[in-house]
C-alpha cells in the first residue's frame, strides 16, 4: 500500500510545549505510521506521495467537546425542540459539519441532542457517504425537575423528540441510558442542575449524590462517557466525585469540588464563548440584554473565572468547548474563541491551550476515532496553518489562516456553503421584540408627541 510523506519545517504533535522543527510524517491507511525529523525519516518508494507544508505551521485538527450540531443555530429552546422534525434536525446537522471542517475543526462531540440525530449524521460520516468530522454522538440529555433541560412548562411535558428527557426516578434514569447505549451513543449527557437556587443563593443539584453516582457507575459500565452540564457548587461537587469525564462550565466550584476532580480525574470545559459572545454581541434591543440574561452572564464570567483559575492551577485538566449551534455561537464561526479566553482569562499558555482543544480533547472521542495528537498509531487528522498559534492562538479564529484540512491523511475539499436562515435556521416564530405602545411610537419617531397642553374650551 503506497504511503503519504508530508515535510514539515515546524511541527505541534499536541503533546509538547514547543514546535519541533524539520519533521516528517508518514500515513498509510489513514494513520500516522512514522513521526520524526526528516533526516532520519524513511526513504520514499515508488508510488508514494510526497507533500510539502513549506512554511506552515503543522498540528493536529481541533476538536471541540461542546457542539450542538442539530441546534440548527437556534434562537431559543423552541428553536432547539419545536420548529423542525428530527430527520430534518440531522440533515440539517449534516449540512452544518461542512462549516465546521472548514473552521479546522476534524473532530466534535455532541453533548445532547434528540432521539438519533448525532448518532445518524455519525453514522453517515463514518459510512463515507459524506465528508465530515469525527463525532462522539449523543441521545436525549438526561433531565430531572430543577434541570436546565426540562425546559418546558409541566403541562407542557417533555415528548420524545424533545432534547431533554425527564427521568423522575432510578428505574427511569436507568432505562434511558440503556436505552441509548442500545442506539449506539458515545457519551451520554446529564442535566445536572438549572437555575434553581436556594435563599443563600445556591444552586440546587437535580440529581442526589447518590443518583449521580448511580448513573454514572452504569454509563461507565455499558462502556460510555459522561458529560454533565454543572454550574453550581452542588452538581460539580457530585459529578466530580462519582468520575464523570468532563463537566461543562462548573463557574460556581469550590475547594472540595477541585479536590474531587483531582481525585476522580474529571475534566473541565467551561465553555465561555457562548457567554462572552452574547456580554459582546447582543444587541440593546434583544430579549437577551432586556431580560437581564447578558447582564447575568456576565457576573458569571467574573466569578467563574476567579473560580476556574484556581482549578487550573490546582492540575484539574481542562478541554475546549464553543457551546456551538446558537445563534450567538453558529457553526464554524467562534469554536477557536475558546482557546484566545483560555489564554487571555484563565492564565494558559498557548500551548497549554492548544493541547486542550487536542490531545487532551480527544479523550472524549471513541476509541477507534482518537485523533487529537501526531503520534504514531494515531489517526492522521491535522491541518496546515499560515502563521504559528504558539505566538499568537487567536489566529485559529481566521478560517483563511487555514491553509489545508487533512483527515485520515486525506486533504479535505472543505467548504462553507451559504444557506437562507429563513428557510434552514430561524423558524421561531416571535412577530416583535418590543411592545409598542404609544409612548414607544413617539420614543422611536414614528408617531409626534403629544401637544403640552390641550385646550378643552376650545
Amino acid at each position: 500500500m503506497s504511503r503519504t510523506f508530508i515535510r514539515c519545517k515546524t511541527l505541534f504533535t499536541g503533546l509538547e510545549n514547543e514546535a519541533r522543527r524539520e519533521q516528517t510524517l508518514i500515513v498509510e491507511n489513514g494513520l500516522f505510521t512514522w513521526v520524526g525529523g526528516t533526516a532520519d525519516a524513511p526513504a520514499c518508494a515508488p508510488g508514494d506521495a510526497l507533500v510539502d507544508a513549506g512554511d506552515d505551521f503543522v498540528m493536529p485538527g481541533l476538536i471541540d467537546v461542546h457542539t450542538h450540531l442539530v441546534f440548527g443555530n437556534a434562537k431559543s429552546e423552541e428553536d432547539i425542540d419545536l420548529h423542525v422534525s428530527p430527520e430534518f434536525r440531522a440533515l440539517r446537522g449534516l449540512f452544518f459539519t461542512q462549516h465546521v471542517m472548514a473552521a479546522g475543526y476534524t473532530s466534535v462531540v455532541v453533548p445532547g441532542d434528540a432521539g438519533q440525530c448525532s448518532i445518524a449524521v455519525r453514522n453517515a460520516i463514518n459510512a463515507g457517504m459524506f465528508p465530515g468530522p469525527r463525532i462522539a454522538a449523543s441521545s436525549n440529555v438526561i433531565a430531572n425537575r430543577q434541570s436546565l433541560n426540562d425546559w418546558f412548562p409541566s403541562w407542557v411535558g417533555t415528548p420524545e423528540y424533545f432534547s431533554g428527557r425527564l427521568c423522575a426516578t432510578r428505574e427511569e434514569q436507568i432505562a434511558e441510558i440503556r436505552r441509548q447505549a442500545k442506539d449506539g451513543v458515545d457519551v451520554i449527557k446529564i442535566a445536572m442542575d438549572g437555575t434553581h437556587r436556594r435563599d443563600n443563593g445556591e444552586i440546587i443539584a437535580a440529581f442526589t449524590e447518590e443518583e449521580t453516582k448511580v448513573m454514572v457507575d452504569e454509563i461507565h459500565r455499558l462502556g460510555k462517557k459522561v458529560a454533565v452540564h454543572a454550574y453550581g457548587a452542588e452538581a460539580v461537587l457530585y459529578a466530580a466525585k462519582a468520575g464523570v469525564d468532563v463537566i461543562f462550565h462548573a463557574f460556581f466550584l469550590d475547594d472540595a469540588c477541585i479536590e474531587a476532580m483531582l481525585a476522580s480525574g474529571s475534566h473541565l470545559a467551561p465553555t465561555l464563548t457562548m457567554l462572552a459572545n452574547n456580554v459582546e454581541f447582543a444587541e440593546l434591543y434583544e430579549a437577551s440584554t432586556k431580560s437581564g440574561y447578558a447582564a447575568m452572564q456576565r457576573r458569571v464570567i467574573d466569578v467563574g473565572c476567579r473560580n476556574l483559575r484556581r482549578a487550573r492551577e490546582a492540575g484539574v485538566p481542562f478541554m475546549t468547548g464553543s457551546d456551538s449551534g446558537f445563534a450567538i455561537t453558529p457553526y464554524g464561526e467562534w469554536h477557536a474563541r475558546e482557546l484566545e479566553i483560555f489564554v487571555d482569562w484563565l492564565g494558559f499558555t498557548p500551548a497549554e491551550a492548544l493541547r486542550a482543544t487536542t490531545s487532551v480533547a480527544a479523550r472524549m472521542l471513541p476509541a477507534a476515532q482518537r485523533a487529537g495528537s501526531i503520534e504514531v498509531g494515531r489517526p492522521a487528522d491535522f491541518l496546515f496553518i499560515d502563521g504559528s498559534p504558539l505566538q499568537n492562538v487567536a489566529i485559529l479564529q481566521e478560517r483563511e489562516r487555514i491553509r489545508a484540512v487533512f483527515q485520515g491523511g486525506r486533504r479535505m475539499q472543505t467548504q462553507v456553503p451559504g444557506y437562507d436562515p429563513n428557510r434552514v435556521s430561524d423558524f421561531n416564530t416571535v412577530k416583535w421584540s418590543e411592545l409598542h405602545t404609544r409612548q414607544r411610537a413617539v420614543e422611536l419617531g414614528k408617531r409626534p408627541a403629544p401637544s403640552a397642553s390641550l385646550n378643552l374650551l376650545g
